[in-house]
């Protein structure tokens, strides 16, 4: 097995994200920064929501929710190390708390406790370490635990509807929404398609294909909103909008 091959078989593994915070101090931001994602969570998401984000590692995406008006942002990681640096970073900050905390176990949170999850490559990395699909299908059954009726998934991901819509699509409560962004490493000064407008999806993602064309450079964004019909969930949208 290669270095890559043996590294990527370890993502789900604690001991290979503390000894990768050892070396690399940060910050950094996985796919997305916040102020390309913010339209969409201002969207989703309302100021006084309870959020989690998840594999926070150094990232200042949850610093920068809180500049931005957000009054309860919780960050979790698998590594002690990041949460230990995290802990000293923001130690001023009460709005922003750091746990150390596997996502694939979140039995530390109640039930319904969060009104948004936030996902920027958790689960891809997960999807690339060993037994996948099993501690993908872990992961997300914990999301819908903890996540409020009509409370929102939010996952930024390489994966594309071919291979995420049927994973995401297996909780059987939550009506999923795609949106896309161009790849914040593009100097292109203007995407494409409008973030805040959700793309149509139908159940061979053809529409998405003719829409994007095969292989964009993007990243996928979908929005699973957890209830028990597109009604139902419509209308929480409507409500942190207005």
């Amino acid at each position: 097995m290669t270095g890559g091959a043996a590294a990527s078989q370890a993502y789900g593994e604690a001991w290979y994200w503390d000894e990768r915070y050892r070396k690399e101090a940060g910050p950094f931001d996985w796919y997305q920064k916040y102020p390309a994602l913010a339209p969409l969570l201002r969207l989703y998401v309302a100021p006084h929501h309870r959020l989690l984000l998840v594999g926070c590692g150094n990232s200042v995406f949850g610093e920068n929710m809180v500049d931005d008006g957000y009054q309860d942002v919780v960050n979790i990681d698998i590594s002690s190390v990041v949460i230990d640096q995290m802990k000293k970073k923001y130690h001023d900050k009460p709005h922003l708390q750091y746990i150390k905390m596997d996502v694939r176990n979140m039995s530390d949170f109640e039930s319904g406790s969060f009104n948004a999850v936030i996902d920027k490559g958790t689960l891809d990395s997960i999807m690339c370490g060993q037994n996948s699909q099993e501690n993908a299908t872990k992961m997300l059954e914990e999301v819908n635990r903890i996540l409020k009726e009509n409370g929102v998934y939010m996952l930024i991901t390489y994966g594309d509807p071919s291979y995420r819509l049927r994973l995401l699509k297996d909780m059987e409560n939550w009506t999923v929404k795609l949106h896309v962004i161009e790849r914040w490493e593009k100097s292109s000064n203007q995407n494409k398609w409008e973030l805040t407008k959700p793309l149509p999806l139908d159940g061979d993602c053809s529409s998405v294909v003719s829409i994007l064309g095969p292989k964009p450079d993007v990243h996928y964004i979908y929005v699973c909103v957890k209830g028990n019909d597109g009604a139902r969930a419509d209308s929480s949208v409507r409500e942190v909008v207005n």
